[in-house]
């Protein structure tokens, strides 16, 4: 069965920092996109940043979290990690790991349009 499962979610002082995880099944998870995407109620769902985790690896943020967050993976444990640093209460967010494919060899895009299938999310709280 396909599957993602998040865990890290918490609440932290503005300024502080947290380390979301997300394990993916062995067939989510080669070659493909993986990443998080945020999603406040009331808001469209917005993508934070993504990997692609074949050969290569690339990587891609929104200029929102560029410089504050970092995505990594761990192949050997089918496991993206989100480091979140310097956090905003802006930052508050359900956030969702979720498995994409890629357009051409490697390009993993952040608009969502092209994930199929999504976490069932972890709740970040940033306080001020």
């Amino acid at each position: 069965q396909v599957q993602l499962v998040e865990s890290g979610g918490d609440s932290v002082q503005a300024g502080g920092s947290l380390t979301l995880s997300c394990v993916a099944s062995w067939n989510v998870y080669r070659n493909k996109c993986l990443g998080w995407f945020r999603q406040v109620p009331g808001k469209e769902r917005e993508g934070v940043a993504i990997t692609y985790t074949g050969p290569g690896g690339k990587s891609y943020y929104a200029d929102s979290v560029k410089g504050r967050f970092t995505i990594s993976q761990e192949s050997a444990k089918n496991t993206v990690y989100l480091r979140m640093a310097s956090l905003k209460p802006e930052d508050t967010a359900m956030y969702y790991c979720a498995q994409a494919y890629p357009r051409g060899y490697d390009y993993c895009d952040l608009s969502g349009s092209d994930v199929g299938v999504w976490g069932q999310g972890t709740q970040v709280t940033v306080t001020s």
